[in-house]
């Protein structure tokens, strides 16, 4: 099954070459045990767009779509056999230190979903 790690963190968050150097480890480890699929680090939040369409219109605004205090600051998508095998490799990931990841599972039969 697939899963989302959602990172995010607060403004006073500033990453470090150290943190930086972790985490690339931690890339390493996770794409050699098959885990790791893809991921990024996201642009800052004041370059995001948030759109919705109400009644055909289109709502343009600049900033992310929340305001609060922590921001999705990466994405990472990893592949693992249980939910449990997922938390453990995000509570191995450098970030789990410096911030917060949510782990959610992805949409696998999206035929279940309709």
């Amino acid at each position: 099954m697939q899963y989302l790690l959602i990172i995010c963190h607060d403004e006073s968050f500033a990453p470090n070459e150290t943190l930086t150097r972790e985490i690339i480890a931690w890339n390493k480890v996770m794409e050699s045990r098959g885990i790791l699929k893809y991921g990024n680090p996201l642009r800052p939040p004041s370059d995001a767009k948030t759109i919705r369409v109400r009644k055909g219109k289109l709502l343009l605004t600049d900033g992310p779509f929340s305001d609060t205090s922590e921001k999705i600051a990466a994405y990472v998508l990893i592949e693992c056999s249980t939910p449990e095998e997922a938390i453990d490799a995000a509570a191995q990931h450098p970030m789990a230190k410096a911030a917060t990841i949510e782990v959610r599972p992805i949409w696998e039969d999206l035929s279940n979903f309709i």
